[in-house]
């Protein structure tokens, strides 16, 4: 536990590191705008986001039930970000943005860029993450990874032996992605870095449920910072679902006792992630959030428009205005939970 509660300082004074005046003016103005926005019902939108996620690709290597990208099943289609696309979206935002996700669908090691597009954004003191299913981390990869300047690294594993793990991870190899990870340790020592920080990311479904307490204790023998469990987002969930874990703590929906499940949350009409974060996929489609997987609710297109333009133009003010109005009237929000992330 002390490991743990000094590996979450070092990573916060690191966040707070790449604080700029102008990005804590930047984050006055989207806080400001979000308040003001609320109270008004009317759609403001100052400054420029603080957090971003970049799409690498929409290719992976697994076949995971209730992922478009597993599942094979998207309708936009499959593809790498472009260095021109990244390039310019990141020198135009870099003065501002504070937290850079290297993550939407996908695996991003399966770029054969994603390293350098790190190493780049990091050199602009952007806070960096990645979010990937461990398959990749090969003895170059892990050392460059270290290199890289990278700030987190979240390695998906969902389940501690190769039987449970692969009920949800279809297709994955339980031991490659231990094995991937002890060499990320490996070269942050050899390097003398605390970065990235290395996490174990516990996405709970009914079929690893029991297996909690055994995912703490491996991450602890491998020296993992720290663990964190996700509750699952299940598409349909309305009559129930093998996936749904029966610790009700873990799990995002209710028993109506009738046959039928619902959403724990209350939907509120807004949404801070549409005035600090967006998505932007491979192909410099901006989308509102993580949960727009398909880019059904497209804001715009980088290829054609400055990020500027997009974030404060007339589509984007208009969804924006939309979920001050309504927030149930937007498909895409009936089955958001806010919080989807819990530690035990």
């Amino acid at each position: 536990m002390p490991q743990l509660k000094a590996s979450a300082v070092r990573d916060g004074l690191n966040f707070l590191s790449k604080l700029t005046p102008l990005r804590a003016l930047n984050a006055a103005q989207v806080t400001g705008s979000y308040v003001l926005s609320r109270l008004t019902k009317k759609s403001r939108a100052w400054g420029l986001p603080l957090a971003v996620s970049l799409e690498p690709t929409t290719s992976c290597n697994l076949r995971c039930p209730e992922c478009p990208s597993g599942l094979r099943s998207f309708t936009r289609p499959t593809g790498m970000l472009h260095d021109d696309v990244f390039r310019r979206t990141i020198d135009e935002l870099a003065p501002r943005l504070w937290y850079l996700t290297f993550y939407f669908q996908g695996e991003p090691y399966l770029h054969p860029q994603f390293l350098e597009m790190v190493q780049y954004a990091s050199r602009k003191k952007i806070y960096t993450a990645t979010s990937t299913n461990g398959h990749y981390l090969t003895e170059a990869n892990a050392k460059k990874t270290v290199e890289s300047g990278l700030d987190r690294l979240i390695v998906s594993l969902d389940g501690t032996t190769q039987e449970v793990y692969q009920q949800y991870r279809v297709g994955g190899r339980l031991d490659k992605v231990l094995d991937g990870v002890k060499r990320v340790v490996k070269y942050k020592k050899e390097l003398n870095s605390q970065t990235p920080r290395i996490i174990f990311q516990f996405l709970v479904v009914r079929p690893n449920e029991h297996q909690i307490d055994e995912a703490k204790e491996l991450a602890r023998e491998l020296g993992v910072d720290d663990v964190w469990f996700k509750t699952a987002q299940i598409y349909d969930y309305q009559q129930g679902s093998p996936l749904i874990p029966t610790i009700d703590y873990y799990s995002r929906y209710e028993n109506n006792q009738d046959g039928s499940w619902s959403i724990k949350n209350r939907l509120l009409n807004h949404c801070w992630k549409m005035w600090h974060s967006c998505v932007i996929t491979w192909d410099g489609l901006v989308v509102p959030c993580c949960f727009d997987k398909d880019a059904e609710y497209r804001l715009g297109d980088l290829q054609t428009h400055s990020f500027r333009q997009l974030w404060h133009g007339a589509k984007y003010q208009g969804f924006r205005r939309a979920l001050l109005k309504g927030r149930d009237q937007v498909e895409m929000c009936r089955n958001c939970t806010e919080g989807t992330k819990v530690w035990g």
